[in-house]
């Protein structure tokens, strides 16, 4: 028997904002909040437990040192990467350079607090 990654949790100074934004990018919905002001979001009518793991937005005051060592990839289910690109760019995340050489078939880009993630160019079947 295997694990299965069922939560990723990512600290953040504001937990609102980036629940909104991820929940826009995923398609995902609030599912709890906790006293902690940890918001938790996952895919709707499936939740925790489901095949797509769930996010959860945990408050924190500590900076953030260097570079990310784990980031999200994110692949467009019903639209091409450029437009796909636009969308993300639309609300709000932003080009980030680590270092690319502008040959790849990616883009990366930071959401609203900076963190890393990917935008791939393959287009998956939504789920």
């Amino acid at each position: 028997m295997a694990c299965r990654i069922s939560e990723l949790v990512i600290d953040c100074a504001d937990p609102d904002r980036l629940a909104g934004f991820w929940s826009e990018v995923l398609g995902y919905v609030e599912l709890d909040r906790e006293d902690d002001r940890s918001i938790e979001i996952g895919p709707p009518a499936v939740g925790f437990g489901g095949l797509q793991p769930t996010l959860i937005l945990s408050p924190s005051s500590d900076p953030r040192a260097g570079k990310l060592r784990l980031h999200i990839d994110v692949n467009a289910t019903d639209r091409d990467q450029d437009a796909e690109l636009a969308r993300l760019l639309a609300l709000g995340a932003r080009p980030v350079d680590v270092g690319q050489t502008g040959t790849e078939s990616w883009h990366v880009l930071a959401d609203p607090e900076g963190n890393e993630f990917c935008l791939l160019r393959a287009r998956l079947r939504p789920l």
